[in-house]
């Protein structure tokens, strides 16, 4: 059994608990498969943060950093891919909300890129799986607008979201690189269906990320980082 598959099983939930739990996969009837980790918002938080230091500090451009990490299965080793922009002080909350997006898209989009490269796609096939920027994207929306997004999500039990798995296969199968959803019918009812691309509830499309980059007020001082870094007592600061 790959590591995906295993880790499905082991970690999947009734969905009814989504807004208890931190990790595992969901399957809602509105969203398709949720993983938790990447919907919990803790790394938009810091983010958002950073920005609003940068404001208060008094300076007339601040530097922000955003990554995102993964550790190996020995948790020995955290890898992880990061930007930095430079930021001009003075942006309004609807241009640091902006900013935030476009960094945590573009950071997600390399991390996906890299997960799928050897030798890490040996571990994981979670390199851009379905679920993936998509709950990154929902983790931004619960910080920004809607902490508990579930009942409109409508989540299913766990008996039913592993039936789907079961039917439709692992979703490490079903690569998406973009923040956009897929829906998997219920096999009972439609046993011939194929997954078909859903609609982001409204709140979800509220923000665009940031694109003036023209203007001055946001410049890109390191494009696509890298660093590793033990995966616990390390010394770099990302």
């Amino acid at each position: 059994m790959a590591f995906r598959d295993e880790y499905a099983v082991r970690n999947n939930f009734d969905g009814n608990n989504a807004a208890r739990v931190s990790y595992g996969l969901i399957y809602t009837e509105v969203h398709g498969w949720i993983e938790l980790g990447h919907a919990q918002g803790k790394d938009i938080v810091n983010l958002l943060g950073k920005i609003n230091e940068g404001e208060s500090s008094g300076q007339s451009h601040y530097n922000v950093i955003y990554s995102q990490s993964m550790v190996d299965p020995s948790h020995t080793v955290k890898v992880s891919k990061f930007i930095k922009w430079n930021i001009k002080h003075g942006r309004s909350y609807a241009e640091r909300q902006s900013i935030a997006l476009a960094m945590m898209m573009t950071v997600a989009r390399k991390f996906e890129a890299f997960q799928g490269t050897f030798p890490n796609n040996l571990i994981t096939d979670s390199g851009y799986s379905g679920e993936d920027l998509v709950s990154d994207l929902l983790g931004f929306y619960r910080v920004v607008s809607i902490q508990n997004p579930f009942s409109q999500l409508k989540p299913v039990s766990k008996e039913e979201a592993l039936k789907r798995w079961d039917h439709y296969g692992p979703m490490g199968s079903f690569k998406n690189g973009s923040f956009t959803l897929n829906l998997f019918p219920d096999p009972d009812k439609s046993p011939n269906a194929r997954p078909y691309r859903g609609v982001l509830l409204n709140v979800m499309q509220t923000i665009r990320p940031y694109n003036n980059f023209k203007s001055g007020n946001v410049s890109i001082s390191t494009k696509d980082g890298t660093f590793a870094d033990k995966a616990k007592g390390g010394t770099l600061p990302l």
